[in-house]
């Protein structure tokens, strides 16, 4: 199981945007909001340093957190993070509480296995093309895998797999494929390259007799 992500955070009493400029600019702090689960929202701080080292995990925004208020802490995942347009630094972060009697809906990456040896690129000198990196599963927070593994090792020129094609864990679904059969997109191709043969390719490899060189008639 992977090691959990520790968000550690303080209750924020001051609110509006002047405060939150006051926290963000004299304290170095982010303010932040934690909501959901049938409580009330509650207003928080994380310290800029804290944040950013947490928010370098790669699950990050795809992972149950645990925010950490004193001697409370609460499960919950990323909704939002605003940033500033010019900086890209974090201006505020908004969590939901998560239930484990709940299901979640989160964004997972997927985790592309095999291209190296896939036969359309080795053997038939195709290309991968991906279509999606990441894809909304919904299953309850014990359920919530970190990625979703694709083999592409036997695929094909011309050949695609869709998100029906997708290997689950137990307890986990595709949201997109709840809505409908035309919700189930490619995840990734094998296309073939463009363009064809090279000139030198043409020439079959032979080489050309270099012509005579005349020589000038002399007088």
């Amino acid at each position: 199981m992977a090691e959990q992500i520790v968000v550690r955070a303080e209750f924020r009493k001051q609110v509006g945007k002047g405060a939150s400029r006051r926290l963000r600019r004299l304290d170095e702090k982010v303010p932040g909001i934690l909501y959901g689960g049938g409580r009330d929202p509650v207003a928080l701080s994380i310290a800029s340093r804290d944040l950013a080292k947490a928010m370098q995990e790669e699950a990050f925004s795809s992972r149950i957190l645990n925010i950490e208020v004193g001697d409370v802490t609460q499960a919950c995942v990323l909704r939002e993070v605003q940033r500033h347009p010019a900086t890209e630094r974090v201006q505020h972060v908004d969590f939901l509480r998560v239930r484990e009697d709940l299901p979640v809906h989160m964004n997972v990456p997927l985790r592309f296995v095999n291209e190296e040896q896939c036969t359309g690129v080795k053997l038939d000198g195709g290309r991968l093309a991906h279509n999606l990196i990441e894809i909304e599963v919904s299953c309850l927070p014990r359920h919530l895998p970190e990625s979703i593994e694709v083999d592409v090792a036997d695929m094909h020129v011309g050949q695609s797999l869709h998100l029906s094609d997708l290997e689950l864990p137990e307890g986990v679904s595709i949201v997109a494929l709840g809505l409908g059969a035309d919700h189930d997109m490619p995840v990734i191709s094998v296309t073939a390259r463009r363009g064809g043969p090279s000139e030198d390719d043409d020439q079959g490899g032979e080489e050309q007799e270099p012509e005579a060189e005349i020589e000038p008639d002399s007088e």
